[in-house]
């Protein structure tokens, strides 16, 4: 997909473009047998910071129990890809996947956390938290 206007500048990407569909879910066929804490690292994570639009790059880990459904891996790699040309803030993105994870694998809890790589001499980590109520 071409991601540059007439002029062949960047086009930034709005967090609205990321669908949420494309996770799919699969049976969780031990869940009346043990509880277990699955995680998952994706640490080529790339966005944009919607600021200046320069690239943001780190590592997300995404830490889970499953009540019923666990996240099918090659959906979670392209719900992820999605990102690469959109531009949102750390804090946002950790929410927003925590979000978009909880409203499809209805888990236990669920921890969502972004180590981004150094920009400016400054490194940020950002970790969201959901747990069943």
């Amino acid at each position: 997909m071409d991601r540059t206007d007439r002029t062949g500048a960047h086009v930034i990407c709005s967090p609205e473009d990321v669908k949420v569909d494309i996770l799919e879910a699969m049976d969780y066929q031990y869940q009346s047998r043990r509880d277990i804490a699955i995680t998952i690292r994706q640490p080529e994570y790339t966005s944009v910071c919607p600021m200046t639009g320069l690239p943001d790059m780190g590592c997300i880990t995404i830490r889970y129990s499953p009540r019923n459904r666990i996240v099918e891996l090659k959906s979670l790699k392209y719900y992820l890809l999605q990102y690469r040309n959109v531009g949102i803030f750390y804090e946002h993105v950790v929410n927003r996947i925590l979000e978009d994870l909880v409203s499809v694998l209805n888990p236990k809890w669920l921890e969502v956390t972004g180590d981004f790589t150094a920009r400016g001499g400054i490194t940020t980590n950002v970790t969201a938290t959901y747990k069943e109520k």
